[in-house]
């Protein structure tokens, strides 16, 4: 097949744009196909972002969607946001306007020869000459590992719209911190104390 590509570090062929590993795309980064957008999974969009097919759209993962962040079909508008298995009165596009549920995984992590148990030791040959191994994090545990590392970034998450404990612990594997801390309001005034109290007291779900 020949290779008629324009852009740089292209993988496919016919691209005018740049990274892309599909084939026919002007935009960049893209792995689907006909795509004059950039950072497209699917094929023959217009739009950034899209997993589905054929949007005009921005960050859709179903197909023909004119609108934002849609995962049906034939969409112009932007759906309203469901979090915690609650829908929300605002649309996904003002959620996230206000709200960042970004985190940056630590999929690997150094440990120390000393930190290392006897079965990690008898698979990596190399450990006594780098003092160490990289171990890889599964998907829950480089969660638990983020928590425990960025105490401060809690609230970005615990302050979230209906925020659910058991919800957030099954899908992520972070567990309930008992000295885990809320805002609620008494009377008029808002007090800060345990989240563990604030459920006993009835002030919370």
């Amino acid at each position: 097949m020949k290779d008629t590509n324009t852009g740089i570090k292209n993988s496919g062929n016919w691209n005018s744009g740049y990274r892309n590993s599909g084939d026919w795309n002007s935009g960049n980064w893209n792995s689907g196909n006909w795509n004059s957008g950039n950072w497209n999974s699917g094929y023959r969009n217009s739009g950034n972002r899209n997993s589905g097919n054929w949007n005009s759209g921005d960050w859709n993962s179903g197909d023909w969607n004119s609108g934002y962040r849609n995962s049906g079909a034939f969409n112009r508008d932007c759906p309203k946001m469901r979090l915690f298995e609650k829908d929300l009165d605002i649309t996904v596009q003002e959620f996230y306007n206000n709200n960042n549920l970004y985190i940056d995984l630590p999929l690997n992590v150094w440990v120390d020869k000393s930190d290392m148990t006897k079965e990690e030791k008898k698979e990596n040959n190399s450990w006594e000459t780098t003092g160490g191994f990289l171990r890889t994090l599964d998907y829950k545990d480089a969660h638990r590992k983020w928590w425990a590392d960025n105490s401060d970034d809690h609230d970005r998450f615990l302050k979230l719209p209906g925020f659910d404990w058991e919800i957030f612990t099954e899908i992520t594997g972070i567990e309930q911190d008992s000295d885990d801390e809320v805002d609620v309001t008494v009377e008029g005034n808002t007090v800060r104390i345990s989240r563990k109290s604030a459920k006993t007291l009835g002030l919370i779900k």
